[in-house]
């Protein structure tokens, strides 16, 4: 029981216990009780976890161990979903029997836990397949899963070449969609013509109207700067969108920029990429329990499952826009990230994509991870990495509400999501621990929950901003703020190579934390300093090898790492995924 008892411990002192030691511990326990989880994957395949449980004397000790089963379904159901997933073990055995039944319980009991049902559910109808199911069975039902059948095919850097090709001639328009801005970028045979940033706070919104509208105006707002291309540039509609382009141009701005076109013929797209933050699959938004609509699960006065599948419609809003045959491809913003370093790379002779394919992470107001694989493939599954349970301990920590800035749970779960141990709600979350004068200035407190003021300016990013001006002024606890979030970056490449097997070596990141290369290089060590003989790489200018890339990288008024996924997103319209 020492081993457990080590865990319960280090939780008390309010210290971290990671889910990738505790496994690999209990894998090399003696005398621990056999049990696995097989999950039904959405393709038809089948995965299997051996979860070994040790005994347990105590209540405590149990609860340690339910906690840690928990976990481990989470996980496995936030990375692929599913259509079923049964817990093996002997069911002679009383004891670990109650412990699963429990554990499964708590999935129907819990809204944090619920959330990955909730998920499974909505895909499962999406997909026309049977309703999703859980439950348990005895181990002689689990023997080896059969491995997935892959024949040869294309290869990816021939794929990407061809995107990139194509996006030589016609109009695009590329969409990067995030928690607190959308960006977008714009291409017209081969020339970037316009790239615009766009605040928002889609949590606010309590109906689907409020995340489709700005999306859908700023894509027309686009389409009306593709038209001004050939009118005089002193001409008043040429500049009135040229103002609304601006980084401060607001909603009225863009709408009126937008009506003064309304009586042209405006050209059509040739295609449009859109990265979302949510769950895609096959070109529809369907996850739905992200905190981009938080407002929309918390109106009571809407049914929530019909307004949210008003957003699976975005796509065929975006298509009326296109050419006819022009394509919208939709896919969430972790492999976006994917696809846009591997275009750069596969654009470069020398570069090599490696086995494993490209693995990268968007990290901003939260994370996103993509997969794409050396064949190309891009999973359809979800990838809600950025839930993952890897911390079973910081008990302290997580008797704050999720709303406080010092709590370890995310805002969506109200579990201990990786939200809190990566992203901004991290660096606020271990600023405050190290030192919470980095956050004066930008903290309020309402009835007891410390939060970063949201009134009457949103002052997130400029939060997160100063912590980075600090670090890259030498602040010893605003460095060591970036250190550990590349410490938790590695923990969550622990899990995901355990759940996912991808074989890739190397990491890309993208998002406002390389903005400042010190913070990125500070990334980077906390990274190493756990997994060293893995590579974490920035999507920096060092990443501009295509030439609309280039031509992002030339401008002095944004940099490659802010628009980097708008600009892929503009190649990913036109790359074949088959």
């Amino acid at each position: 029981m020492k081993l457990i008892d080590k865990y319960i411990g280090l939780s008390r002192q309010g210290e971290a216990v990671w889910i990738s030691e505790v496994r690999e511990a209990f894998a090399s326990e003696p005398g621990t009780k056999a049990l696995k989880l097989r999950l039904s994957c959405l393709d038809g395949t089948q995965r299997d976890y051996a979860c070994p449980v040790p005994d347990w004397e105590t209540e405590e000790q149990r609860s340690f161990l339910l906690r840690y089963l928990r976990a481990r379904v989470f996980n496995v159901l936030s990375c692929y979903s599913g259509r079923a997933l049964y817990l093996g073990l002997d069911m002679e055995d009383g004891e670990l029997r109650a412990l699963a039944e429990d554990c499964l319980d708590s999935f129907q009991r819990e809204p944090g836990l619920k959330k990955a049902l909730n998920i499974a559910g909505r895909l499962c109808r999406s997909l026309g397949l049977p309703a999703f199911e859980m439950g348990l069975e005895g181990l002689e039902n689990h023997g080896a899963s059969p491995a997935p059948e892959t024949g040869p095919g294309e290869g990816l850097e021939t794929k990407l070449r061809r995107a990139v090709e194509s996006c030589r001639r016609g109009a695009f328009c590329g969409i990067d969609v995030g928690g607190t801005d959308i960006k977008l970028a714009l291409a017209l045979d081969g020339r970037l013509l316009a790239v615009k940033e766009y605040d928002w706070n889609p949590a606010a919104s309590p109906v689907a109207e409020g995340l489709i509208r700005p999306i859908l105006l700023l894509a027309e707002l686009m389409q009306a700067r593709l038209w001004a291309e050939y009118l005089p540039k002193d001409g008043p509609e040429r500049q009135l969108l040229e103002r609304a382009l601006e980084k401060e141009a607001g909603h009225e701005l863009m709408e009126s920029a937008v009506k003064a076109c309304s009586r042209a013929e405006l050209p059509l797209f040739s295609g449009i990429g859109l990265s979302f933050p949510d769950v895609v699959i096959n070109n529809r938004i369907l996850g739905g329990e992200t905190p981009k609509t938080k407002g929309m699960r918390e109106n009571r006065e809407l049914d929530y499952e019909k307004e949210f599948t008003k957003l699976s419609c975005l796509g065929a809003e975006l298509r009326k826009l296109c050419l006819p045959g022009g394509r919208v491809e939709i896919v969430n913003d972790g492999p976006m990230a994917a696809f846009s370093a591997a275009a750069e790379l596969a654009w470069d002779a020398k570069a090599r994509l490696g086995q494993g394919g490209i693995v990268a992470h968007s990290l901003g107001t939260d994370l996103g991870t993509g997969w794409i694989k050396a064949s190309g493939e891009i999973p359809d599954i979800p990838l809600e990495l950025y839930d993952l349970l890897v911390d079973l301990g910081s008990e302290g920590w997580r008797t704050y509400p999720a709303e406080d800035l010092r709590s370890v749970k995310n805002e969506n779960s109200g579990l201990p999501g990786l939200r809190r141990y990566l992203g901004q709600a991290a660096a606020y979350r271990m600023a405050w621990q190290l030192k919470p004068e980095l956050l004066e200035g930008f903290t309020e407190e309402k009835d007891g929950v410390l939060g970063i003021s949201m009134s009457p300016r949103d002052l997130r990013k400029p939060c997160l901003e100063s912590l980075m001006r600090s670090a890259a002024k030498g602040d010893e606890a605003a460095l060591e703020v970036f250190r550990r979030i590349g410490r938790n970056l590695a923990q969550m490449t622990r899990e995901m190579e355990y759940l996912l097997d991808t074989g890739a070596r190397s990491r890309y990141l993208f998002g406002r934390f390389i903005k400042e290369p010190v913070c990125f290089q500070l990334i980077r060590e906390g990274f190493c300093q756990l997994l060293p003989d893995m590579e974490l790489c920035p999507a920096d200018d060092g990443l501009a090898l295509t030439p609309l890339m280039e031509q992002l990288a030339g401008r002095r008024d944004v940099t490659v790492a802010q628009f980097a996924q708008a600009v892929g997103a503009i190649y990913f319209s036109a790359f074949d995924r088959g």
